[in-house]
């Protein structure tokens, strides 16, 4: 019994002992640690990014640190530095080593802002050496570790540490907008695990740091953010952690300076406000052009009105008679002004020269065709020889633009830019669904974001990766990775180092990985995780080489690069990326030259991508509702419409042709059909028009001008408007004008001309000289276009002077012989009427139709109609859109349009910009690099920074992402902070550069020493050497900020002095979808650009040429519309002015009818504009080239009728314009408007859309409105406001008029002296007789009375 009760006795003593061991070891006191010394690699942690080694638990008092242990611990703790011998810790020089080597990763993002990563490495200092670690943590996970001598040890595994919410708060601040230059993201997108920048808290910033999962952290800590003051949940003992953490404006203690704007916002300066967006003209409430344009109408009413009563009260007291009388009053020389004197000579000279003309050319109708036809092959021969230009850039960006320019300057220097093969792919039948993840919660999974959706889209990728062919340029077969761009591997890529970006890249294209589940317990609660937690971490962390999950996959693609959200997925809202309504493919191939051979590759290469896709999408078994393109597709899309349509061309030449050869006809009798008929006339105007087209393209091929589609579909139709019209005029006349007596076919030929000649050398000269001056345009397109269409028309007049006279003789000489026009040789007995033909037009408009637009009160409302439709044209004028939506340019049957519909509306990034500077500037010295950086020391006006701060307002400056910067990641490159640059201290390279990846203990020396003020710049022999090492640096783990992929292709240096002669930084347009928004993000993009290069160049030694200047792919394509409208006014001025110059001409300086005439085809080209605002359609080059067009044409509508009333000499202008109406008009009602009518509404048929807007649409406008302008408001307003009779060829009718009474007088005199001689000789004459004669006579004429007596 004694026995048992002291033995009992002892063992509650060793209880006890062991109770207060216990509590003791978990007691929270200062000075005392919780952990010491490293013990080995974490039992609990598999696959680790980096070795997860953790410290033994050991609870003792904190050591002094001294010696090498001190300077070690200054390095990587400085904040809890005291002095040597002065300062207490809790961690060994293993621990400090082991730490820092974990900063390293985190200082490599972060050290940009020096603030930032000195609150980062304050609370891992905090918890692994504080002196009072005890009071700050709980171990709350212990695992044994064997030791390398046996020994086991308790090593600590996880833990609990209190930090005060001031603390966290503060220093997440100060990292929240730490940027990647490299990616224009935010750092802290890639330390928060799955919930990114947009949703990272200080909370969650800390789980993901304590987290072990994610392969960077060691060991699991649980930060628990508290309140100053608050007990509740901290153990006995325990206090809140709550250093100071700096603000990332304020300078380190260790006297690093603050971090720059762009990482830092209360760093940056007080910017400006923008100037507020100009506000819409307005006067009152009312659009300020609407006001206007109503008060300007309203004022002319009101003239008009004034007019109108003048005019009546003035005919009150004049009457018709007296008109009539004033007309035929005696009008003596030295009334006849010098203006009417020469319009007489003019038109003298020009109807006898061409009378000449015409009467030669009749005469010898086979030599001139001969002659014709040779002058016609000898220029159309050179067709061989065409130049024809389908290359978009070369049609509408002249060569010396500043968009060619820039774009000829990025491709010398920098690899063109890559082509884009995509897939947008969409199930929209696929139905939701909701995943309750045990990581991040309750997600809503769109329908198209499943597994076996995501395989079939992996099996689809693996097909296309897998193409293989035969290429005659390689000699060998080619695949993809002959031709992919490979941006970590551009030397010898395999094919997974070619960039294809998707969501199976989130598995690295693995199956396998997207099959993987594990089990994970969380909280206590334990869950499956598989490929759908996978895929919401790595949307939110696209830069995480492991995700936090249970299966521990990377997120990288296979080809080493991240693969952003916005390329994998599109369709979502505020980044929620699983509710995302669409997937996308896309395969990146480097672009070549035309001259490369590869170039031919990579279009058999895309030629087989669409050909799998159209089958895959033919595929009935496909669950996909998708669209696709191809870098080609755009131009071979555009070049099948253009062969498809050709037949539509043709048929609307041939309904033109039917329609000429019909219409030309006489009909006077059933039986002479055949013989009246002018077929083979109609052919030969219509083979003119074919000539003159030829012989112009004939005749530019031979001196080097490029011809282009839109001149073979546009200069036919217009020469064939203008030539019709010629031939309708030159027919109709020489059917209505019977030959005289006497008077040859030839001679009548002859005359025929001479009356109608000059009123085509009106119009074929004003549109050549309107079109010639038109070649002063600097598009391209509107060059060549204006260059080619001059030439025709001034040869088809040429030809119709010389080659269709000729005809016409030979079917007059046909005609005179009853001879049928198809069988010549069958005769017709029916003679051919005596009476001229007129027709049916004529007749009509002179008797109903004339009468009835010149009544007073019609006229009155024409010319209220026009004016008020005019004045409503140019308020529609101010308002047109401005552009051309690339998707109009496809056939409406393209898959291009499905391409384009899917892009707006489920991408969800615009397309990249590069900010590219040119030689001259000194990057390498400190301020240059300053001048171009925006990390910690660089100006705050630098070129970074202020592309950074146009990112503020993406709304105005279009720019979303701040730009990528090549010399802000080589600056964190070189720093000693990060293991990116060291240099090999022994082996065979040694003092080289030795790359991250490579044994620490090989590579002991930073390539450069830590700055004391923390603004590391290398200087000019430090940039030079490691410049190159940087860009060849491929990025990994251990160095992120590695060059290669990146920044490779960036920079561009002079191979024998080392400059760097052109560099380019990269950022993101937003979302562009009209090309109203590219052009403005172009606009904006050179603005900011311009300001860039002003502040550049007051850099020292800066050259003052040198030049930052925006560019991407689109640039050069909507260029054209910053000076479009000012290169519209100015082409289509050069048209006008000739029109009113030729016209005043040879009108004999006929001011007035030059005014009127230029007025109403401004007027006519105002209203086109009017209308195309309208009916939708853009102004652009295309509706430039047809407004030139519509000049050319509204020419003749106008020109034909103001010559024809110019020359009358009826009584009144009523009367004039009647007739200029009936005679001219019909005519050209039947050349113009019905010569253009049939053809252009069989456009409507045509498949591309660039036909059916700009072609049909616009052509039937300009039509229309001309024939209007022509035949309603010109006559009418000639009626009120069109010249007076030519004076002089009064005084010539009255002249002749008195030679003829003079002859008729003199045949009298003769006739009555035969008589008396006749009776002289009969009997004798009387003397009074004789008396009575002589007086007579004299008094008749004088001049007699000599011959008598």
């Amino acid at each position: 019994m004694p026995f048992q009760r002291q033995n009992w006795k002892w063992f509650i003593i060793l209880f006890t002992l062991a109770i207060c061991t216990v509590l003791t070891g978990a007691q929270h006191e200062p000075g005392y640690c919780a952990f010491y010394e490293d013990c080995g690699l974490n039992p609990a942690v598999e696959g680790s990014l980096i070795p997860p080694r953790v410290p033994c638990k050991d609870y003792r008092k904190a050591v002094n640190v001294t010696g090498e242990h001190y300077r070690i611990f200054q390095s990587v703790c400085p904040m809890f530095a005291k002095g040597e011998g002065q300062t207490l810790a809790c961690c060994s020089i293993r621990q400090l080593n082991a730490l820092q080597s974990s900063l390293m990763l985190s200082k490599a993002v972060l050290i940009r802002c020096p603030s930032c990563a000195d609150n980062f490495a304050h609370i891992h200092c905090a918890t692994t050496c504080s002196p009072n670690q005890s009071q700050l943590l709980k171990i709350t996970k212990t695992a044994n570790i064997t030791q390398p001598n046996d020994i086991v040890k308790e090593a600590v595994v996880g833990y609990e540490a209190y930090i005060s919410n001031s603390f966290s708060e503060a220093a997440f601040r100060s990292c929240k907008n730490v940027r990647i230059p490299a990616t224009g993201g935010f750092a802290i997108a890639t330390m928060c695990g799955r919930y990114g920048s947009s949703l990272c808290t200080p909370q969650r910033w800390y789980d993901f740091q304590g987290d072990s999962s994610n392969g960077l952290a060691p060991l699991d800590i649980n930060f628990r953010l508290l309140s100053e003051g608050q007990t509740a949940g901290l153990p006995p003992g325990a206090t809140l952690f709550t250093g100071t953490a700096l603000n990332c404006n304020e300078t380190t203690p260790t006297g690093e300076e603050a971090c720059s704007c762009q990482d830092c916002v209360q760093s940056c300066p007080a910017i400006p406000e923008l100037a507020p967006l100009p506000e819409p003209f307005l006067i009152g409430k009312l659009d300020g052009v609407l006001v206007i344009c109503i008060i300007v109408f309203s004022i002319v009413f009101l003239l008009f009105v004034c007019f109108l009563a003048f005019k009546y009260s003035t005919q009150q007291r004049k009457s018709k008679d007296q008109n009539e009388k004033d007309i035929n009053q005696k009008i003596s020389p030295k009334d006849v002004r010098f203006s009417d004197k020469a319009s007489l000579a003019t038109q003298e000279f020009l109807g006898s020269l061409f009378q000449t003309w015409g009467t030669i050319m009749a005469r010898h109708p086979l030599k001139v065709l001969l002659a014709c036809l040779v002058v016609v092959l000898a220029f159309a021969v050179g067709i061989i020889n065409i130049e024809l230009t389908t290359d978009p850039v070369q049609l509408w960006s002249a060569p010396n633009s500043r968009a060619r320019r820039e774009k000829d300057f990025h491709d010398t220097h920098f690899d063109p830019f890559y082509r884009t093969n995509q897939v947008i792919l969409t199930a929209p039948d696929r139905p939701s669904h909701f995943y309750d993840s045990l990581l991040f919660g309750k997600q809503n999974f769109s329908g198209i974001i499943s597994k076996d959706l995501i395989i079939e889209l992996l099996e689809l990728q693996t097909k296309i990766q897998a193409i293989e062919f035969w290429s005659d340029e390689l000699n060998r077969n080619a695949s993809l990775k002959d031709i992919c761009y490979a941006p970590l591997n551009p030397d010898n890529p395999s094919l997974t180092d070619c960039a294809v970006n998707s969501l199976p890249q989130y598995f690295q294209n693995s199956i396998e990985n997207l099959n993987d589940k594990a089990n994970m317990t969380e909280l206590g609660v334990t869950k499956e995780v598989d490929w759908r937690d996978h895929f919401i971490y790595c949307v939110n962390s696209p830069l995480s080489f492991k995700d936090i999950t249970a299966l521990g996959m990377s997120c990288m693609a296979d080809y080493g690069g991240p693969v952003f959200p916005f390329l994998a997925v599109g369709g979502y809202e505020n980044e929620e990326y699983t509710t995302a309504e669409a997937l996308i493919l896309t395969i990146s191939l480097n672009n070549y030259p035309r001259s490369d051979v590869k170039f031919k590759v990579v279009e058999q290469w895309e030629s087989r991508f669409l050909d799998i896709v159209q089958e895959y999408q033919r595929d009935p078994k496909t669950n996909f509702t998708f669209a696709y393109m191809a870098e080609r597709s755009l131009e071979d899309e555009i070049n099948r419409t253009t062969a498809e349509d050709i037949p539509i061309f043709m048929i609307s030449y041939a309904v033109i042709f039917l329609y000429i050869a019909v219409a030309l006809g006489e009909y006077s009798s059933c039986k002479r059909i055949l013989v009246d008929s002018k077929f083979l006339v109609g052919l030969g105007g219509i083979l003119v028009v074919g000539c003159s087209v030829l012989a112009s393209m004939g005749f530019y091929a031979w001196i080097g001008v490029p011809s282009s589609l839109i001149i073979l579909q546009v200069v036919p139709f217009l020469v064939l408007a203008v030539g019709a019209d010629n031939i309708f005029i030159l027919v109709l006349e020489h059917q209505r004008d019977m030959r005289r007596p006497g008077e040859t076919r030839e001679e009548h030929i002859g005359r025929v001309l001479g009356n109608v000649a000059p009123s085509m050398l009106l119009c074929s000269l004003s549109e050549s000289v309107c079109f010639f001056l038109g070649g002063l345009s600097s598009m391209p397109a509107v060059r060549s276009f204006a260059l080619y269409a001059a030439l025709a028309v001034l040869m088809d007049f040429i030809l119709q002077i010389t080659a269709f006279v000729a005809l016409m003789s030979l079917d007059a000489r046909r005609q005179d012989a009853n001879r049928c026009e198809i069988a010549c040789c069958v005769t017709v007995k029916t003679p051919h009427p005596s009476k001229p033909n007129l027709g049916v037009l004529l007749p009509f408009m002179k008797k109903y139709y004339a009468p009835a637009l010149l009544n007073p009160v019609t006229r009155i409302i024409v010319m209220l109609v026009f004016l008020a439709m005019f004045c409503a044209s140019v308020f529609l004028l101010f308002h047109v859109k401005v552009g051309l939506n690339q998707e109009l340019a496809m056939p409406t049957d393209s898959y291009m349009l499905d391409y384009f519909a899917y892009l707006y509306k489920y991408f969800e990034v615009g397309v990249p910009t590069y900010f590219i500077t040119t030689k001259g500037f000194n990057f390498n010295s400190v301020e240059g690099m300053n001048a171009v950086c925006s990390s910690v020391g660089c100006d705050q006006f630098s070129l970074t920074q202020m592309m950074r701060y146009a990112t503020e307002y993406p709304e105005r400056s279009y720019l979303a992402i701040p730009p990528s910067s090549w010399v802000d990641d080589f600056i964190d490159w070189l720093n000693p902070g990060s293991k990116c640059c060291r240099l090999y201290t022994s082996g065979p390279n040694l003092g080289q550069f030795c790359a991250a990846n490579e044994s620490a203990l090989r590579c002991l020396k930073k390539c450069m020493k830590t700055p004391p003020n923390g603004v590391l710049r290398p200087n000019v022999d430090e940039f030079n050497r490691f410049l190159p090492d940087f860009l060849s640096n491929r990025p990994d783990l251990q160095c992120p900020k590695g060059g290669l992929g990146a920044y490779d292709k960036a920079v561009v240096r002079d191979n024998f002095t080392g400059e760097i002669i052109a560099s380019r930084f990269m950022a993101y347009h937003t979302p562009l979808v009209t090309s109203q928004e590219f052009t403005a993000a172009l606009e904006k993009a050179r603005e900011l650009a311009h300001e860039i290069t002003m502040t550049m160049r007051k850099m020292p030694g800066t050259s003052p040429d040198f030049e930052v200047f925006p560019y991407t792919v689109t640039y050069v394509y909507y260029e054209q519309y910053l000076t479009i409208v000012n290169e519209g006014v100015f082409n289509i001025g050069m048209c006008l002015l000739p029109t009113f110059i030729v016209c005043c001409i040879l009108l004999g300086m006929d001011l007035r009818s030059g005014f009127l005439n230029l007025l109403t085809i401004v007027m006519i080209t105002v209203d086109t504009v009017g209308v195309m605002t309208l009916w939708g359609i853009d102004f652009n080059a295309v509706s430039l080239i047809n407004l030139v067009t519509a000049v050319g044409i509204s020419v003749e509508f106008v020109s034909h009728i103001t010559r024809s009333f110019a020359l009358s000499i009826l009584p009144t202008k009523v009367e004039r314009a009647k007739e200029a109406t009936a005679n001219m008009g019909s005519a050209v009602f039947a050349g113009v408007a019905m010569t253009n009518l049939p053809g252009i509404v069989v456009l409507a048929f045509a498949k591309a859309q660039l036909i059916q807007i700009f072609f049909f649409r616009l052509n039937l406008i300009i039509t229309l409105l001309g024939m209007a302008h022509g035949l309603i408001f010109l006559p009418v307003l000639l009626s009120f406001f069109g010249p007076g009779v030519n004076k002089a060829v009064l005084l010539q009718i009255q002249d002749q008029k008195a030679k003829e009474a003079e002859l008729q007088t003199k045949h009298m005199y003769d006739n009555n002296n035969f008589e008396n001689n006749e009776k002289c000789v009969n009997a004798e004459p009387t003397s009074l007789s004789r008396n009575n004669i002589i007086p007579n006579n004299s008094q008749e004429q004088p001049a007699g009375q000599t011959d008598v007596m």
